[in-house]
């Protein structure tokens, strides 16, 4: 048996004895060393019974189904869902657009079963605590500003400045780029300012894409990524961004948000991206930004056992933190 988080009623969360699973065809047992914290909270809140949680992880392979690139061992990052490891988008490293994705994780646990598709090694002078910001920590904005193709000639503008907005941050300063972040909460934008982010705006200032605009001589940010999920901080990015300009989406969002296609796409020009992780053919290059930031040390604010899940959920629910590391066996 091994131990898992669950959430036990609305903001009551415990630790369960589970099964341990057995991997299959491609399949590879991992005993789970950290399980990043990202939006468990939301459950948390939400107070409805679940023992699935976390969908990041790094660890240790002990077991595979059959010989293939893994071994016992072997130190990995287990990213996000799942993919069937055959199709095409598999194959081309975009295997979280897999048909086959059913959706489900369990990473905030002590052992977890990954298909070998979403599975990486981590190179040997990386340690664990550093590797696991290769999945949402960074990962998400990283696919974000490579497909937007973020360099040091731009600015980038990043709404919502929660793990991943600051994710974005660390990235965008990487490649060189200025960056205007848009958020309200003191303790992320104190943050954020530690970061090298270059200007930070309140999205409840009726005048904020002025301001935006203001900072980047009347034209606009040359392009944007939201990672709030929320419409009017869509609407914020396509009103800001200059002609021409491209617009990513990170943060889930299950509302609606207008969109006047000639208005805001034909007559202006802009590209809307979505964006929901990294081709993995990238892992390499987002290695070197893990390997060689100076910023990343200002990234992991907390560090909990799996023991505490109670406290650490209540602290990533607080919002006063950024990236918070589980580690389930302790």
């Amino acid at each position: 048996m091994m131990k898992r988080a669950a959430i036990a009623g609305k903001r009551e969360a415990v630790l369960v004895d589970r099964p341990i699973p057995k991997p299959e065809g491609n399949e590879v047992l991992i005993k789970v060393h950290i399980a990043p914290m990202c939006t468990e909270y939301k459950m948390f809140l939400d107070g409805q019974p679940a023992d699935a949680l976390g969908h990041e992880a790094v660890g240790e392979v002990v077991e595979t189904a059959q010989d293939g690139p893994f071994k016992p061992g072997d130190r990995v990052v287990a990213m996000p869902l799942t993919g069937c490891g055959t199709c095409e988008l598999c194959l081309s490293g975009d295997y979280i657009h897999c048909l086959d994705n059913p959706m489900k994780d369990a990473t905030m646990s002590q052992y977890v079963v990954k298909p070998a598709v979403c599975v990486r090694k981590i190179p040997d002078d990386i340690p664990y605590e550093r590797a696991a910001l290769a999945c949402c920590g960074l990962g998400a904005s990283y696919g974000a500003i490579r497909k937007l193709g973020v360099s040091a000639y731009d600015t980038l503008l990043v709404t919502g400045l929660g793990p991943v907005g600051l994710g974005a941050v660390i990235n965008a300063k990487f490649c060189g780029a200025r960056v205007i972040g848009v958020e309200m909460n003191p303790y992320r934008v104190e943050l954020a300012r530690k970061l090298g982010i270059d200007a930070v705006i309140d999205p409840r200032d009726p005048d904020a894409v002025q301001q935006i605009r203001a900072l980047t001589g009347g034209v606009g940010p040359d392009c944007a990524i939201d990672c709030s999920g929320i419409p009017a901080a869509h609407r914020l990015c396509i009103d800001a961004v200059r002609r021409k300009g491209k617009v990513a989406f990170v943060g889930e969002c299950h509302a609606e948000t207008p969109i006047v296609v000639s208005r805001d796409m034909i007559r202006k020009g802009i590209h809307l991206i979505g964006s929901w992780h990294y081709n993995l053919n990238d892992y390499p290059d987002l290695m070197k930004v893990i390997r060689h930031s100076p910023l990343i040390d200002h990234f992991v604010t907390h560090v909990f056992p799996m023991s505490r899940i109670q406290e650490a959920l209540e602290v990533s629910a607080s919002q006063q933190c950024a990236k918070i590391l589980l580690k389930p066996w302790e």
